[in-house]
């Protein structure tokens, strides 16, 4: 189980939730401000999930698409943190974390509930994990490469 938490990346979740909201939400093109043919999903994700009261008198809105990405940024964090081994798991973590950023891209250029702002975070954030992911595994067998010489 734990060889399998290493080799997936934690950012299929918020990609899979966005998959799962995307191909079951059906909808024609919208109209947002002056943008024509807008996604579709546009609507849905800009609706409120939730509303906290502040003390300065106004009501803080979440919306949908700003809780996703920030679930996205919690598990970015956390891939980050993964990405400092340098065993087996981690290169094949780097390889499907670039499948996924493949895939990102290629649902974001051609279809058209995942032309939206939420989903390019995202799209970024799965970039972000592959590039963050080699640099900081190739510094570290740097370092451990360069710590043994040292001790020869």
């Amino acid at each position: 189980m734990r060889t399998l938490f290493g080799i997936v990346p934690l950012l299929v979740i918020p990609v899979a939730i966005y998959n799962l909201i995307a191909f079951t939400f059906v909808g024609d093109a919208a109209q947002v401000g002056s943008v024509e043919n807008a996604s579709p999903l546009i609507e849905l994700l800009s609706n409120p999930l939730i509303t906290f009261p502040m003390i300065s008198g106004v009501n803080w809105a979440i919306t949908n698409g700003e809780m996703l990405v920030f679930v996205a940024i919690t598990l970015l964090f956390v891939e980050i943190v993964k990405s400092t081994s340098t065993g087996t798991s981690s290169i094949l973590n780097h390889a499907v974390s670039m499948i996924l950023f493949i895939v990102c891209l290629v649902q974001f250029l051609l279809l058209p509930n995942f032309a939206t702002s939420a989903f390019f975070i995202i799209t970024s954030m799965t970039l972000l994990d592959v590039l963050a992911g080699v640099i900081v595994t190739i510094v570290s067998a740097r370092r451990d490469f360069g710590v043994g010489e040292g001790f020869a």
